[in-house]
């Protein structure tokens, strides 16, 4: 039996969380083309959602023509997954730059481009639907 090879991709491997969804970029020397789950992100609908992963290329600047970007996101939902693909993307590009006016801009326009949300949700507790609502107690 010949066991298939894992290929290493090589380039910048970076990733970001939120929620339930991770995301893996991988940020190459290219063309400038940006695939998220193998699929072109001028694809991806709807079109608010594209423009908010676009965001961190736009405020790159010039870069986006001379580096390839592909994004890997698993688990959550699809706004979730739209975040870290976001966040994944810029930290890509800011690895790839080593640029600290780059690294203000980024954080001058949305801290969430380079810092991971910590927020998970909450597990559901005994006596109730949710994590903290109760049933509601009769007083007669």
């Amino acid at each position: 039996m010949a066991e298939k090879k894992k290929k290493k991709r090589k380039g910048i491997t970076t990733k970001a969380k939120k929620k339930e969804a991770v995301a893996r970029a991988i940020v190459r020397k290219g063309v400038g083309t940006i695939r998220i789950n193998r699929r072109e992100l001028s694809t991806i609908q709807p079109l608010y959602v594209q423009e908010f992963i676009r965001e961190p290329i736009e405020l790159a600047g010039g870069i986006t023509g001379e580096i390839n970007i592909d994004v890997i996101v698993e688990g959550g939902g699809s706004m979730g997954q739209a975040v870290a693909a976001r966040a994944a993307i810029a930290k890509g590009i800011l690895e790839y730059r080593h640029d600290d006016k780059l690294k203000k801009r980024f954080l001058s326009y949305d801290r969430m481009l380079l810092v991971d949300d910590p927020r998970r949700v909450e597990p559901k507790k005994q006596l109730g639907p949710k994590a903290r609502k109760k049933k509601q107690k009769s007083k007669r």
